[in-house]
């Protein structure tokens, strides 16, 4: 085959962090872990503290080679995508312990990426991604999101090989 990556996804959320891993070797994709890491009580100081614990015990377990984050989209309240993305930052802080590169995509590319539309529901990305793992039971929405964004990083990673390895272009102006 070739060598195994492993690949963390996160869904990130002040009151619900989704995640998952999956393993890619060569063509074959590997459903590794999932679940949701719920904080507590209304103190936003506490709940990033349990988010990032949560997200380090994951990195120190599993080792993941590569990390890949939703992006923050721009809620109509203000107070919403302030929480939101302190809860991301939490996640993301977390996963300097294995100093892997984080890879970032937004919400639209990640349904676009398995779906094949930016605009699909949330159901049709569950779908999807437990049929691309083939994994049986139903999985919870922040679980879901976070194996998509694994499996979009996967499904990004030769692009983006490929694309590193060409020569700048060079402009000719007339």
């Amino acid at each position: 085959m070739g060598q195994r990556t492993r690949i963390l996804g996160i869904d990130p959320g002040s009151r619900i962090t989704g995640y998952g891993l999956i393993d890619i070797e060569g063509p074959v994709t590997r459903y590794v872990a999932s679940g949701c890491i719920r904080t507590d009580g209304d103190a936003m100081a506490g709940r990033l503290r349990t988010i990032f614990a949560g997200v380090r015990a994951l990195v120190l377990e599993h080792a993941p080679q590569e990390i890949a984050v939703e992006k923050v989209f721009m809620h109509r309240n203000a107070d919403s995508a302030l929480k939101l993305g302190q809860a991301r930052a939490a996640a993301i802080c977390a996963t300097f312990a294995g100093d892997v590169e984080v890879h970032e995509y937004a919400a639209r590319a990640v349904k676009q990426a398995l779906v094949g539309q930016g605009g699909a529901e949330k159901g049709q990305v569950e779908h999807m991604v437990r049929a691309l793992l083939r994994l049986p039971g139903a999985l919870a929405a922040d679980e879901a999101d976070a194996l998509a964004v694994a499996l979009c990083h996967a499904h990004s990673r030769p692009l983006a090989a490929r694309l590193a390895g060409l020569a700048p272009l060079r402009v000719v102006r007339r």
